[in-house]
């Protein structure tokens, strides 16, 4: 039975903030601030129902996913979209399957939400097309996307039944009417 199988998902605001930081900065370094992802989801809460802690066998927490609401700025106006990431596990416990097992519940808990009359909104996540290739994210959608930072325009990724008929151009930031600005 591998590691993944004896874990337990339990929500990200059952965790202190302090240990959620030690894990991000663990797994991404504690220059992560500066990447393009922060800046898109500057100011803005993560949504908890949406977000997720992994437990391993001892209890301990080794992994999180945190889920942001954001929007593709169009000259039309905002398109609300969900930001994925970031999907963070400890460095001696990648690889064991807490990476998949945290997207696997975020996606059924966003297909839960939108089951319950909030509707699907589509996500974007900066990260490897193989990896997040099998929930179906894709650059396919995103090619005149743009970042307020620099990005790897493959590595900007989207999945949602709603992005054939989403805007092809626009900016990507936070989401102003969630945040009531």
């Amino acid at each position: 039975m591998s590691a993944a199988a004896t874990a337990t998902l339990i929500p990200l605001e059952a965790v202190e903030p302090a240990m959620i930081e030690e894990v991000l900065d663990r797994a991404f370094g504690p220059d992560r601030h500066a990447r393009t992802a922060y800046r898109i989801r500057e100011g803005m809460p993560w949504l908890p129902a949406l977000s997720f802690a992994a437990l391993d066998e001892n209890e301990l927490l080794v992994g999180t996913i945190q889920c942001w609401p954001i929007a593709l700025q169009t000259k039309q106006g905002p398109v609300p979209l969900v930001m994925v990431g970031p999907v963070a596990v400890v460095p001696e416990r990648q690889g064991e399957g807490f990476g998949i097992g945290l997207m696997s519940a975020m996606i059924a808990a966003d297909a839960d939400l939108a089951k319950g009359g909030r509707g699907a909104l589509a996500q974007v996540l900066i990260g490897d097309a193989d990896y997040y290739g099998r929930w179906g994210f894709s650059a396919a959608f995103t090619g005149g996307w743009r970042c307020p930072g620099p990005y790897e325009p493959e590595r900007l990724l989207a999945r949602g039944a709603s992005l054939a008929a989403m805007p092809a151009e626009g900016m990507l930031g936070p989401w102003e009417m969630a945040a009531g600005r």
